[in-house]
């Protein structure tokens, strides 16, 4: 246990050496270039979610990451737009794109590893209070083309960092070996089910976030999104919503200790960056851990923009239970991927 610590602990420095260094940049840029602090946020989100796909990464797969990020990113700058100016239409966009990345999984793991690359810039987008920010504030966001060049500042920053440690760090990165995928003859295939579960559950995080939460929205798509990806079965799906849930409580209570402190500016922004590096490197144990650190960065990161984040809490923690409840009941009621039964068709 002891080891696992210590080597999750130097793979949580190895990833938080490159936020800083992308955050870095992306201050520099953001007051070289006038733009928003949205895209300093989108740089530290990109460079903590691709650090964990890329790791273990070849050249090939590092550059076919470094095309497909910077064209989805900038895709991902219009659709934000397109959710502030029509939000409906814009919620159908991203929905099919967020379940086209699962889907297309059904060609190998290329295509895996391209829906993955994706689903990125999708999900950064509900971390980046961009959409929900008031209209008055949408023309001072970052477009599409600096989307795209802060996706490759993300991907450069990871590369760097990944590749100094592997030369010349204790630890080399380590590859899971994985196991022989055999063709399912469950039909619809799982990839189409995880699929539609997913667009279900986001579709119905949407509409009742909008309905319910006004522009707090993104709390439900993106717990909907965290528990139903990676599907592996009812139970999975129903352990990811709990862990979520629970992390969630636990987050609230130390971002709450953190407003009743007065911690605010670049104070607040220290204690935010201290909060990921715990929860990267306690995320391999348990979930929980991961979706503690997340609900107390954003709380903070709220507190940033100006939002009263621990008047916001409570509506945090009901949205997040509800984007749960919405995922978990897609996946156990809306074909359903059974795992006993998927093994014993394809044994």
């Amino acid at each position: 246990m002891a080891d696992k610590l210590i080597r999750n602990a130097y793979e949580a420095a190895v990833t938080m050496t490159a936020v800083l260094l992308s955050w870095s940049i992306a201050l520099w840029l953001e007051g070289a270039a006038g733009l928003h602090t949205d895209s300093v946020v989108l740089a530290v989100v990109l460079t903590v979610m691709l650090a964990r796909t890329q790791r273990t990464a070849d050249t090939r797969g590092r550059l076919g990451a470094l095309a497909l990020l910077s064209a989805v990113s900038a895709v991902c700058a219009l659709v934000g737009r397109l959710i502030a100016a029509h939000y409906w239409l814009g919620a159908a966009v991203f929905t099919a794109g967020i379940s086209l990345a699962i889907w297309i999984r059904r060609y190998g793991p290329a295509a895996t590893r391209a829906g993955t690359l994706i689903a990125l810039p999708l999900v950064a987008l509900l971390v980046v209070p961009g959409p929900a920010l008031p209209p008055e504030a949408q023309g001072e966001l970052v477009s599409w083309a600096w989307s795209a060049i802060i996706g490759v500042l993300a991907w450069a920053s990871v590369w760097l960092v990944q590749t100094a440690a592997d030369r010349y760090g204790p630890w080399p990165a380590e590859a899971d070996p994985g196991t022989p995928r055999r063709p399912s003859r469950l039909r619809p295939r799982p990839s189409t089910r995880m699929a539609v579960q997913m667009a279900a559950g986001v579709a119905a995080s949407f509409a009742l976030g909008r309905l319910l939460y006004d522009d707090h929205w993104p709390w439900l798509v993106l717990t909907a999104y965290v528990v139903a990806s990676g599907n592996r079965g009812r139970t999975d799906v129903l352990r990811k919503g709990v862990e979520r849930f629970l992390g969630a409580c636990a987050g609230t209570l130390l971002a709450t200790g953190v407003a009743a402190a007065g911690i605010t500016g670049r104070t607040a922004m220290v204690v935010l960056f201290a909060v990921l590096a715990v929860a990267l490197w306690l995320r391999p144990l348990t979930y929980a851990y991961w979706a503690a650190g997340m609900t107390t960065a954003l709380s903070l990161l709220l507190g940033y923009f100006g939002q009263d984040a621990q008047s916001l809490l409570p509506t945090r923690l009901a949205a997040i239970a509800v984007g749960a409840v919405l995922s978990v009941g897609a996946a156990w009621f809306l074909l359903p991927v059974q795992r006993k039964s998927w093994r014993r068709r394809t044994a």
